[in-house]
């Protein structure tokens, strides 16, 4: 017998760049190529034109600005929901929930889509961030998610909660991966300063707590080491409203004569070739974060990373290349790290538990669930 045909709507502040919105464009691209409806709403971005190309719906609305007055879309929502005769509302995001959910409060509960919510992060707890545990099913991309959770929202059923880490295609990003010839000429010609260095990487946006000023340290570090050969590279752009830290990351690098040393790429669409000619990959977020996905596509291209040994990217390095594991904050450590491994740096170990088919088709069974029970009040 062939499956029931879902429609899902899945909701999230906008298709710019990031972790939620590669996941929302996997779970449509996979919802599409197994014969269900995926619509998708956010406030635009560059994603937009590619989730459509790939047989998603999107419908933009400005559902990401943290205003009581964003709730006027509550309305458009909830027609939506009704005219497309939704399976499943999924809401990724606190402003987008908070409408999405206002709108499938205000149907008749024999009418409603089934609501499944993902904690992509430690948000501060409190009614605001209440909404991402309402769902019927509450999904968490990590253990450390699932036990912020329980700790925080003691009233959420346990057994709601689905714990699905993200992960990657290891087709795409598979181990030993070179790029192709006329990148690796491209690439060269535009940043020569890294040509026959020991590049040092750190893919994150520009924000104080991902750690740009531990790299800088850990460069003065190694240079005072007597290291000749080894690079730092900042790869990523500076969030919305944060335009002012680049300069300060670039006026800190000069200050402390680094110049030659560092380079700041910005915004890059070929992150994955970045990381397949960077000889170790940092994660340098002092604060535990409930995934990195470059960290993982990292250790899915075979290259080493170091990391702080807390959140998501502690459990992917435990699992994949416990070595590299470091005490948050500990900038010595890094670069004693980094020392040892520009001699002969551990290979990560198989990828099994992150990859990217685990979790679609964990994501689309917990929607079978729901479509197979009642939906509740």
């Amino acid at each position: 017998m062939s499956e029931r045909r879902l429609t899902v709507v899945q909701m999230l502040p906008a298709l710019e760049s990031g972790g939620v919105e590669k996941v929302t464009l996997e779970i449509g691209r996979h919802l599409v190529a197994n014969g269900h409806r995926s619509i998708v709403v956010s406030g635009g971005g560059r994603m937009a034109a590619q989730i459509e190309r790939e047989g998603s719906e999107h419908i933009t609305l400005p559902i990401g600005v943290q205003s009581p007055w964003t709730l006027r879309h509550v309305r458009a929502v909830r027609g939506l929901l009704r005219e497309s005769g939704a399976d499943i509302l999924h809401l990724r995001a606190r402003m987008p929930a908070w409408v999405g959910w206002h709108a499938w409060r205000g149907m008749p509960t024999d009418r409603r889509p089934h609501l499944v919510t993902t904690v992509h992060d430690l948000y501060a707890p409190g009614r605001y961030s209440s909404v991402m545990v309402r769902g019927e099913r509450v999904i968490a991309i990590s253990e450390m998610i699932h036990a912020y959770i329980l700790e925080h929202y003691p009233r959420v059923d346990p057994g709601a909660i689905r714990v699905i880490p993200r992960g990657v295609d290891p087709r795409a990003y598979p181990q030993g991966y070179i790029p192709p010839d006329p990148w690796l000429r491209q690439w060269y010609a535009q940043y020569p300063q890294i040509a026959d260095r020991f590049v040092v990487t750190l893919p994150a946006h520009l924000t104080r707590r991902n750690g740009q000023e531990d790299l800088i340290e850990v460069m003065v570090s190694l240079r005072d080491a007597g290291t000749q050969d080894i690079h730092g590279l900042i790869v990523g752009s500076c969030e919305a409203g944060n335009k002012g830290y680049m300069e300060e990351l670039q006026a800190e690098i000069a200050r402390r004569g680094l110049d030659d040393r560092i380079t700041l790429t910005g915004y890059r669409d070929d992150l994955r070739e970045i990381l397949a000619v960077s000889n170790i990959v940092l994660s340098l977020s002092h604060e535990p974060e409930a995934f990195r996905r470059t960290t993982l596509e990292a250790l899915s291209l075979g290259r080493p990373v170091i990391g702080y040994d807390h959140g998501g990217v502690g459990e992917q390095l435990a699992a994949l290349l416990p070595e590299g594991r470091v005490p948050v904050g500990d900038v010595k450590a890094i670069s004693d790290r980094i020392l040892e491994w520009r001699e002969k740096a551990p290979a990560p170990g198989e990828n099994r538990i992150f990859t990217l088919e685990r979790m679609l088709e964990n994501t689309l069974n917990v929607y079978r669930e729901l479509t197979r029970e009642p939906s509740i009040v």
